[in-house]
C-alpha cells in the first residue's frame, strides 16, 4: 500500500509530522500498512491514538476521513444520508411544472444529486493521491449492533445502498480504530485488526514528544513539566492527564512566560492538566507543593 520499507522508515515518517513513535507502534503501523490490515489502538485518553492517524495522513499525502463515534451511532449515520430538504424542493417543483411521472420522479430523488456522503461511504471512493486515512475514533462509544455491521464494512471494504447498489472501495483505505477502553470492544472485530496498546510514554519519551511539539520551550522547563505530570499521574486521579495535556501545559506555561515550575504557577494553571474539579481540589495548595519537591529531587543530579 505504501512504499515504506522499514520499521525505521516508519519512525521517520512520522517523526516528520512531530509524532515520536516508539519501537513497538512503529512496527504494529508498518505491519498495518504492509499487510493492508485495520490498526485497532488502545489506551487511556490523551496518548497519541488519534494523532497517528493525522500524522499518517499528512505524512502520506491521503485524505483524513474521521468517523468520531457516539452513543446511537448507526449505519446510517455512518454510510450516508438523503437530503430530504432538497428532495422535498424537487417534489413541489415537479408537482408545480408537471414536467415528470411519478416513476421517473422517484428515480430522480434517490439518486447521486440528493446523495449525502458520510465517512463510511466516503472512504470507499476513489480519493486523488490514493486511499485515505479512516479514522474510527472511539469506537467503545457505540454499540454492538454498530460493531456488527462495522465488521461487514471492515471485511469487504463495501457498503450497500438500497436505491443504488453496492459501493466497493477500488483500494482499502488505511483504517485506524481507537478505544479509550471506556468498555470491551467485541472479540470478532479486534481479530479483523492489528492491535497496540497505546500507554503513557516514559520520561525520555515524552519530554522527547514535547521537544518535538514545543520546540519553543526550554530544556529545563520541559523536563520539569514532564517530571511533574508523570508524578500527578501517581496520585488516585478521577482523570489522569495525558501527553496531550502535558502539551497543552507547556504552552499555557509559555504563554505566561513562565520558565520553571512554583506553587503559585501550578495552581493558577491546573485547568490545563486535570479536567475535573475535585482532581483540581485535591492536588493544589500543600499537595501541589509536595509533588513539586518530589519532581525536583527526581530532577536533581545524583
Amino acid at each position: 500500500m505504501t512504499d515504506l520499507a522499514t520499521i525505521d522508515d516508519v519512525q521517520a515518517l512520522l517523526a516528520g509530522q512531530n509524532y515520536v513513535c516508539g519501537r513497538a507502534l512503529a512496527t504494529v503501523t508498518f505491519l498495518a500498512l504492509r499487510l493492508g490490515r485495520p490498526l485497532f489502538l488502545e489506551g487511556e485518553a490523551g496518548t497519541g491514538k488519534t494523532e497517528i492517524a493525522k500524522a499518517l495522513a499528512a505524512a502520506l499525502g491521503r485524505r483524513l476521513i474521521r468517523l468520531q463515534c457516539y452513543e446511537g451511532l448507526d449505519a446510517a449515520s455512518a454510510v450516508y444520508e438523503w437530503n430530504f430538504a432538497a428532495q422535498m424542493v424537487a417534489i413541489r417543483t415537479a408537482e408545480a411544472t408537471g414536467d415528470r411521472d411519478r416513476d421517473t420522479l422517484t428515480r430522480d430523488l434517490f439518486g447521486p444529486e440528493f446523495l449525502i456522503e458520510r465517512p463510511l461511504l466516503q472512504a470507499m471512493r476513489d480519493q486523488p493521491g490514493g486511499p485515505p486515512v479512516l479514522l474510527i475514533d472511539e469506537i467503545d462509544r457505540t454499540d454492538e449492533p454498530f460493531e456488527a455491521f462495522l465488521l461487514e464494512a471492515l471485511s469487504d471494504f463495501q457498503v450497500t445502498i438500497p436505491e443504488l447498489g453496492t459501493v466497493k472501495a477500488p483500494e482499502p483505505p488505511i483504517v485506524i480504530l481507537t478505544s479509550n477502553r471506556t468498555r470491551e470492544v467485541h472479540d470478532a472485530l479486534k481479530r479483523r485488526c492489528l492491535y497496540h496498546w497505546v500507554d503513557y510514554p516514559d520520561f525520555a519519551r515524552e519530554t522527547e514528544i514535547l521537544t518535538a511539539r514545543v520546540p519553543e520551550a526550554a530544556d529545563a522547563l520541559s523536563r520539569e513539566v514532564v517530571a511533574f505530570v508523570q508524578r500527578l499521574r501517581t496520585e488516585d486521579l478521577f482523570k489522569k492527564p495525558g501527553v496531550a495535556e502535558t502539551i497543552d501545559w507547556a504552552k499555557c506555561l509559555l504563554a505566561l512566560d513562565v520558565i520553571a515550575l512554583s506553587p503559585e504557577v501550578i495552581a493558577d494553571t491546573l485547568g490545563a492538566i486535570l479536567k475535573y474539579q475535585d482532581d483540581i481540589a485535591r492536588i493544589q495548595g500543600s499537595e501541589a507543593r509536595k509533588l513539586l519537591e518530589e519532581t525536583r529531587k527526581a530532577l536533581a543530579p545524583a
